[in-house]
């Protein structure tokens, strides 16, 4: 006669079997609903990883901190109850004004065209550019400084160029905004606009060789061959097909989910969810001759 323990080898093959059975068989289709949810739920997390984009962590795996990115998040949520930080993109026309750490109660207020944007966190960062006294000025702000006491957008739009730092090879018209400049107010419910503004610039030398940047916003750069054939050589088109090197220059959607679904609770409960202030357009009547 068997002992008992003798049967033990025989039902833990038979679950294996059926586990596998499980895993071989199909899942089922999933309902229209219930693809109809996720593509919102992942054009969700699009647009809002668009907006805002130092919520989301340093995708290099050395820079990670779990409990310092809750931290950071806290803090950030914490300072857009008392500031609003709108909506803008590279290319996007800003008023920043700041608190002067020299001269209690006094403010300075600059105006540029934002030129990049780019850091994690409360390391996160912007450039505005422009051109005053025929003078090139770029001043680079934390997004998260407490000295900033407001951000305007002017003139928002996007650009077809993801940086703009050739602005400092360009000629001077393309950097140039007026300090006075008003508030131009979207239709209401239009998308953000894309400027398809095709960039002049100046001879050489530059200050970096752009005619290895695969730049759409620029005109014929007007070069030697010789530059063209050194680009081809030091091009790398291959990456765009490295999928892991694409998979670790990004954060995995699932963690987006969490990061966003958590940002949007926050905002709702403190009332301050940020959206761009968007109202009809009026059209100033003129006198006619």
């Amino acid at each position: 006669m068997l002992k008992t323990g003798a049967h033990r080898p025989c039902f833990a093959l038979i679950r294996h079997f059926k586990a596998l059975r499980r895993l071989s068989t199909a899942a089922p289709e999933p309902s229209e609903q219930t693809r109809q949810k996720y593509e919102a739920a992942r054009k969700s997390v699009t647009d809002l990883r668009r907006i805002y984009p130092e919520f989301l962590p340093d995708p290099k795996i050395e820079f990670r901190n779990p409990i310092r990115e809750k931290l950071e998040r806290s803090d950030m949520i914490a300072r857009r109850a008392n500031i609003e930080i709108p909506e803008f993109y590279v290319g996007s026309i800003l008023a920043v004004t700041l608190s002067d750490p020299h001269t209690p109660g006094k403010f300075n207020r600059f105006v540029g065209i934002c030129i990049k944007r780019e850091g994690c966190g409360l390391r996160s960062t912007f450039i505005l550019r422009n051109v005053i006294d025929h003078q090139g000025i770029e001043i680079l702000y934390e997004l998260y400084d407490p000295t900033i006491k407001s951000i305007e957008v002017l003139r928002l739009e996007k650009r077809l160029d993801g940086e703009l730092l050739y602005l400092r090879d360009a000629l001077p018209e393309y950097s140039t905004f007026d300090p006075n400049m008003e508030v131009e107010i979207l239709p209401e419910g239009a998308p953000v606009p894309v400027n398809d503004i095709k960039v002049k610039l100046k001879p050489r030398p530059w200050v970096d060789r752009w005619e290895r940047k695969h730049l759409k916003g620029v005109q014929d750069l007007e070069l030697p061959q010789r530059f063209y054939d050194k680009a081809k050589e030091v091009d790398t088109p291959w990456e765009k097909y490295d999928l892991m090197k694409q998979y670790m220059r990004t954060i995995p959607e699932e963690e987006q989910h969490e990061i966003f679904s958590e940002l949007q609770t926050h905002l709702h409960k403190s009332g301050v969810t940020q959206k761009v202030k968007r109202k009809r357009t009026f059209v100033k009547p003129t006198k006619l001759a």
